[in-house]
């Protein structure tokens, strides 16, 4: 048995931590807040995030970074990518080495989860957590598989370790800048297949969409210095099929939300958990840019998230793109 932190109570680190706990590791879940704490430790169950979920007995809750990762094997960060710089900041002088779960990539920075905390934390081995993975179900204990990517051969295979159970299948990848882009894009290309959906476009339109997506995403990940097959994988094309069709996915339902004629902001005020593809957008079609890579799905996502465009107009521009080979 080891020690394992999970920082952050949402729905997926509540998840993780009892996947982790599941696995028979020591598991302590932490939060910022003492008030959540205290409400997860007074009904042994997450209400806000995952109702109806209750956590097994030697899984403790602390708001208290110092016990979370006392004597811990690993610390997985499982916040939103727009807040994993505060995280990362905060760790101690002697952090345990870290499992990124965040997908996205920082609007200020333009950064990845993974490039993010090797600036801050140059030296601290690190590895990155992906895969095609809803939160209930992973809590449920369903059967799921996920990729742990990291340049380190021993660091894939410890993580590996303290969170693989017969139904929830790891797999290696040393590809984490690939796993990273697949993890980011398929929220943004998620946005637009629920878009296409809700405004009455059609299946074909939201098969070609994801598609089309994943040529995006494998474009930008070679050109960022990943590998084109990674964009087939759990990290690519499974997330994405995920994303883009479950009707738990929260960037699908948004799409579906816009496409119908809400509002954005409307939207987003009656949601507890973030929806990544939102702050996603901009910096993806920003970062990619910046290589010389064109995404076209991204770029009009951005633009009517933004406001800029309509379902309608959005979908004929891309339709208006010059013909190509495949």
């Amino acid at each position: 048995m080891a020690r394992l932190a999970v920082l952050g109570a949402g729905a997926w680190g509540t998840a993780l931590a009892l996947q982790a706990s599941r696995a028979g590791q020591a598991v302590t879940l932490w939060a910022r807040d003492p008030a959540r704490i205290a409400a997860i430790a007074a009904a042994r169950e997450n209400v806000r995030y995952l109702p109806g979920v209750a956590l097994p007995a030697g899984l403790a809750v602390t708001a208290d970074l110092t016990t979370a990762l006392h004597r811990a094997a690993a610390a997985i960060l499982a916040v939103p990518a727009q807040h994993l710089r505060p995280f990362l900041a905060g760790l101690p002088a002697q952090a345990p080495p870290l499992v990124l779960a965040a997908k996205g990539v920082e609007r200020s920075t333009l950064l990845l989860p993974l490039e993010l905390a090797e600036m801050l934390w140059r030296g601290l081995p690190a590895a990155v957590l992906s895969g095609p993975n809803f939160a209930h179900e992973v809590a449920a204990g369903l059967p799921a598989a996920a990729v742990i990517a990291s340049h380190d051969t021993g660091l894939r295979e410890r993580i590996g370790d303290l969170l693989a159970t017969p139904a929830f299948r790891l797999y290696g990848s040393d590809d984490p800048i690939g796993v990273q882009v697949g993890g980011a894009a398929k929220n943004v290309i998620a946005i637009a297949a629920g878009a296409v959906i809700g405004a009455g476009l059609g299946e074909n339109a939201r098969a070609a969409l994801v598609t089309r997506g994943v040529a995006e995403l494998s474009r930008l990940a070679v050109a960022l210095g990943g590998k084109a097959e990674t964009a087939a994988g759990l990290s690519g094309l499974g997330d994405l099929l995920l994303t883009a069709c479950g009707p738990a996915s929260r960037n699908t339902s948004l799409g579906i939300a816009l496409g119908r004629g809400r509002s954005l902001a409307e939207v987003l005020a009656e949601r507890v958990g973030v929806t990544e593809g939102v702050a996603t957008a901009p910096a993806l079609v920003a970062r990619a840019a910046a290589t010389g890579v064109e995404l076209p799905i991204c770029a009009a996502v951005a633009d009517l998230l933004a406001g800029d465009l309509t379902v309608a107009d959005a979908m004929g521009r891309l339709l208006a793109r010059p013909r190509r080979d495949e």
